[in-house]
């Protein structure tokens, strides 16, 4: 059986390719401002946020991993430096004890507070102002849309 490819056309390939200029830039961007005014990656940043939106700023790695989009072993590894930092900690899991579970520590959570304010500034700057309100609103729909195809969101 032969598969026919599906080849962009050239309004698809320009889409697709601002798109992907766009996120890299934006992505890129944040993370530099966040290792510059946070001394963190975006990626430590965002595990952060999961944490603490998290009953008891407590979550198992396993969930973590997922609520991140990480695969286990670099999920390890990222906690493993936030650990060393003094923003998480963890401990074994009460309901099973193979699994552990991450906490946000007060230092953690004063640091991610610290770095919010800034980070959501760059956000706003480098994506919400550049954006008029109906494209917002479009952006969020095409988002929630690829969201809900790719992941069931």
């Amino acid at each position: 059986m032969t598969v026919m490819t599906r080849w962009l056309d050239p309004d698809e390939q320009r889409t697709w390719r601002a798109y992907l200029a766009a996120s890299r830039a934006l992505m890129d961007t944040l993370d530099r401002e966040l290792q510059r005014d946070a001394g963190m990656p975006h990626a430590y940043y965002e595990l952060l946020v999961v944490l603490s939106e998290s009953p008891g700023r407590r979550l198992r790695m396993s969930d973590l991993a997922e609520a991140a989009g990480s695969s286990r072993s670099r999920l390890s590894h990222a906690v493993a430096r936030l650990e060393a930092a003094g923003w998480v900690r963890r401990e074994e899991c009460p309901t099973d004890r193979r699994g552990q579970v991450a906490l946000l520590t007060d230092e953690g959570f004063a640091t991610l507070a610290a770095a919010a304010p800034g980070h959501v500034e760059g956000v706003r700057r480098h994506l919400f102002d550049a954006l008029s309100p109906a494209q917002v609103d479009q952006l969020r729909r095409i988002s929630e849309t690829l969201a809900e195809h790719l992941t069931g969101y």
